[in-house]
């Protein structure tokens, strides 16, 4: 047991990858200030925004994790997270990115595919089409 007790702190790929990305820019801006160095400080500050968007790419590519406590079976960095595709609920990346989950759908029901219920198989409906027969 950690010293944080029993909780998801939500160790992500998306996370690892953009605080390393962010480390080594701070780094650069730590340089930058001794050396009284604008080019550094403007690279340094590159790397930090670079970090960000890099972060935020992983977490719509499923790589990060929605807002909020997942389920225990989530909590390793290598599960992906398939529901970043129809955005989170309440989460500010997806929303700049144009996704929002269809209303009403809130907490782990917006990660379940759409017709799904935990009791029952998701199964695809055979649709008809004008002028094809039945």
């Amino acid at each position: 047991m950690s010293a944080h007790g029993h909780v998801d702190l939500g160790h992500t790929v998306a996370g690892w990858t953009g605080t390393a990305i962010a480390l080594t820019g701070l780094a650069v801006v730590g340089v930058a200030i001794p050396a009284v160095s604008a080019v550094l400080a403007v690279l340094g500050g590159g790397v930090l925004l670079l970090a960000g968007l890099i972060t935020w790419g992983l977490h719509l590519a499923g790589w990060g994790k929605p807002s909020g406590p997942r389920p225990e079976a989530e909590w390793s960095w290598k599960v992906r997270d398939d529901a970043a595709r129809r955005g989170h609920p309440d989460c500010l990346g997806c929303r700049l990115a144009g996704r929002r989950p269809a209303a009403g759908l809130s907490g782990t029901a917006a990660h379940e595919p759409a017709g799904a219920s935990p009791s029952s198989p998701v199964r695809a409906e055979p649709v008809a089409h004008p002028g094809t027969p039945a």
